[in-house]
C-alpha cells in the first residue's frame, strides 16, 4: 500500500440509554460504562499513526461530544436505523473525502491498543482486500478493514463475520479472518464485562468503579 492511500476509522455508536441492555444494569450505570468504553476506543484510534481520520456516527449527543474531544469527525445519525446504516453514512463521507480504505470498530472493545491496529493492517494485501476480526464468541465482527472502502457493504447483526467474509469473496476481494485478542474482547453481557474488569489496566478499574 502506498503512503498516499488514506485510512479512515469508523465508530458507530448506539444511543447510550438504549445500548447494552443485556448487562441488566440501571440506565445510569450503563451510560457510564458506554462512555468509558468509547473514550478508551477513541483514545487508541486517535493515537494511531496509520489512521488518518476517525469518524463517529451517533444520535447520542454525549457520544458525539466525546468524539469531538478526540478530534473525530461527528456525523449525527438522525434515524438511528442500526449499525449498517450508520456505517453507510460514514462511508459516504469518506468517499467524498477521497479516502481509500476504512476500518470499522465498535465502541465496546475498550482494551484495544495501537499495536493491535498495526497488527491488523499488516495483513492487508494488494488493492482489493477485506480483513475481519471476530468477537471472542465468534458471533460478530469486532473489526472490519475494507480496501477500497466501497468494496462491499456491511452486514452487522447477521452472524456478521461469516457474511462479511462471504461477501468479500463474492466481490472478488481477498479476505482473511484475523484473531487479535484485545480486539476480540467486547462487552455484550455481564460475563464479558467481568472478563474486561479482571485485567490490571486503567480502563478496567474505571469500569469497575462505574458499577459500584
Amino acid at each position: 500500500m502506498s503512503s498516499k492511500q488514506r485510512v479512515g476509522a469508523i465508530v458507530p455508536v448506539k444511543t447510550f440509554s438504549r445500548a447494552k441492555t443485556r448487562l441488566g444494569m440501571s440506565s445510569e450505570k450503563t451510560e457510564k460504562i458506554c462512555k468509558i468504553m468509547l473514550e478508551s476506543v477513541l483514545g487508541t484510534l486517535s493515537q494511531s499513526e496509520i489512521i488518518d481520520r476517525v469518524v463517529i456516527v451517533s444520535k447520542d449527543e454525549t457520544a458525539l461530544g466525546i468524539g469531538k474531544t478526540f478530534d473525530a469527525v461527528q456525523i449525527y445519525d438522525h434515524e438511528e436505523l442500526g449499525v449498517n446504516s450508520a456505517v453507510k453514512l460514514a462511508d459516504d463521507y469518506l468517499l467524498r473525502e477521497s479516502f481509500d480504505s476504512t476500518m470499522v470498530f465498535p465502541q465496546d472493545i475498550p482494551l484495544i491498543q495501537v499495536e493491535d491496529i498495526d497488527a491488523l493492517l499488516n495483513f492487508r494485501i494488494k488493492n482489493r482486500c477485506v480483513l475481519v476480526v471476530p468477537s471472542r464468541k465468534f458471533d460478530g465482527t469486532n473489526a472490519l478493514f475494507r480496501l477500497p472502502l466501497d468494496v462491499m457493504e456491511t452486514h452487522y447483526d447477521e452472524d456478521s463475520y461469516k457474511i462479511h467474509l462471504d461477501t468479500a469473496e463474492k466481490r472478488n476481494a481477498i479476505s482473511s479472518l484475523i484473531l487479535i485478542r484485545r480486539i476480540m474482547l467486547d462487552v455484550d453481557d455481564q460475563s464479558d464485562l467481568n472478563l474486561i474488569m479482571s485485567y490490571d489496566l486503567p480502563v478496567s478499574k474505571s469500569l469497575s468503579d462505574a458499577i459500584l
